[in-house]
């Protein structure tokens, strides 16, 4: 029977599930309470930047389109396999894992925090991620229902709160305060780093784009749209937030979004904002458990994991995966690590991997226009060089600004170096003595596309041995 199809409204609603999580609408009100709408301008500038490396990806895909795990074989072709470990494993496996539990997290604690249920907020995470890994192996149009439910639930109650601020049609008192806090634009270079996080997810996109409709059409468009949409959707509730609430509660708030919610409408706000968390929380860790699973299945293909990740149900979810991921965040939820402080700091930490993959996908871009010049692209960036340059530049420009203090910052780059280091000694060994391949050698296109073929393994070992 063939495999039905995902439209563009799915398409973005999982680049938009991502994106949207419990703790980036806790970054967009910290970010607002410390300039007021002068954080829009880095929002602008961070999703201009995302908008670039988006369209980088898409080139990537159409390039080499319809694999399982998308981002690592384009690193693998581009730069070769050490670097493809490296920055898949710890940009993605590890960055998200750690990510998706921290969301589950906030969203326990924000049903706590409102209905003080005297029930461990451990105990809604676990059951919450249960629900999600059971219907992640139903298969992705389970996912896509799901998703789209959610991701537009999300989407519109924000704008509705956001309109509701703006045209001060809340029960709550106005406040009367400077709306610009940023005395210049530096200022807002500064917070560049935390408004970048605001757009990061995009492309998780890519992974299923071989189960999207027209897909060469619809995985850069509708990665591009969920930018923009959430760009406008953040908009509108930064200047609502500056009409009810002051920039310097919402900077001291842990949970700025339930603050503006009650500022707004009273204890009604409080409970929409647990359901604006419940959307937000819902649609992330969804996205995150249903990419990771293809990212693993992805690198398995070509060799660069364990084979167990590339097993099947009968409903065609990659089931190890699945479990494997969504087994580790309830582990974390259950041990209770994720409601410490000191993880949400390593999230800083493991968005640096994230963006340094980020970098990597653009130089890919560059690799490629060199090396297969001639090659078929449905989807190709314009103005030739510039595009992919510019995200170059401006992910590292965000890199460096992951945080506005310089002693954190510093820290994080040390903890970074760290994480590196494990992960450069595992790509070595796994190098050497699995994948038994040269570690900065691309493998041709043509080779890593023959991968998704399950008779590669089976040749590829007869060859070896």
């Amino acid at each position: 029977m063939e495999e039905k199809k995902l439209g563009l409204p799915s398409v973005i609603s999982t680049g938009v599930g991502l994106i949207v999580a419990t703790s980036c609408l806790m970054s967009l009100g910290q970010g607002a309470g410390a300039l007021g709408t002068g954080f829009i301008i880095s929002m602008i500038l961070a999703c201009l930047i995302n908008i670039c490396t988006a369209l980088c990806m898409a080139e990537l895909n159409a390039v080499m389109p319809n694999l399982t795990g998308g981002l690592a074989q384009y690193t693998l072709a581009g730069i070769g396999p050490f670097v493809t470990i490296v920055t898949m494993v710890g940009g993605y496996i590890v960055c998200q894992s750690i990510a998706g539990s921290v969301e589950c997290a906030m969203f326990g604690n924000a049903i706590n925090a409102v209905f003080d249920t005297g029930i461990p907020s451990s105990v809604f995470c676990i059951l919450l991620l249960i629900v999600l890994i059971i219907a992640n192996l139903m298969g992705i149009d389970m996912f896509a229902k799901i998703q789209n439910f959610v991701a537009y639930g999300l989407i519109l109650s924000l704008v509705i709160m956001g309109v509701l601020g703006i045209l001060g049609l809340g029960t709550g008192e106005t406040v009367s305060q400077t709306m610009n806090m940023a005395s210049s634009f530096s200022d807002c270079f500064g917070l560049l780093g935390l408004a970048f996080f605001l757009f990061l997810g995009s492309e998780f996109v890519i992974p299923i784009s071989k189960n999207v409709k027209n897909e060469r059409k619809n995985v850069p468009l509708g990665m591009v749209l969920s930018l923009l949409i959430i760009l406008v959707m953040q908009i509108l509730v930064v200047i609502g937030m500056g009409r009810y609430t002051n920039w310097s509660d919402l900077a001291a708030s842990a949970s700025p979004h339930i603050l503006y919610g009650n500022s707004l409408l009273g204890y009604a706000g409080s409970l929409w904002m647990i359901l604006v968390s419940v959307f937000a929380v819902i649609s992330t860790v969804n996205s995150a458990i249903s990419f990771l699973s293809y990212m693993c299945a992805g690198m398995a293909k070509i060799n660069l994991m364990p084979e167990i990740f590339l097993k099947k149900n009968k409903r065609g979810a990659y089931y190890v995966g699945i479990l494997l991921i969504g087994g580790i965040m309830i582990v974390v939820n259950a041990t209770g690590l994720s409601s410490s402080d000191s993880l949400a700091f390593m999230i800083l930490v493991a968005i640096v991997f994230w963006m340094v993959s980020y970098v990597i996908a653009d130089i890919n871009v560059l690799i490629f226009r060199k090396r297969l010049p001639k090659a078929p692209r449905t989807f190709k960036v314009p103005f030739g060089p510039v595009i992919p340059v510019i995200a170059v530049i401006g992910n590292i420009f965000m890199i460096w600004n992951i945080d506005g203090d310089p002693a954190t910052r510093n820290l994080i780059f040390m903890i970074d170096g760290i994480i590196f280091l494990l992960l450069a000694v595992y790509a070595v060994l796994w190098c050497k003595f699995k994948l038994k391949r040269p570690m900065f050698k691309p493998i041709p296109v043509h080779e890593v596309m023959a991968m998704e073929n399950s008779l590669y393994l089976i040749a590829h070992k007869k060859a070896n041995k």
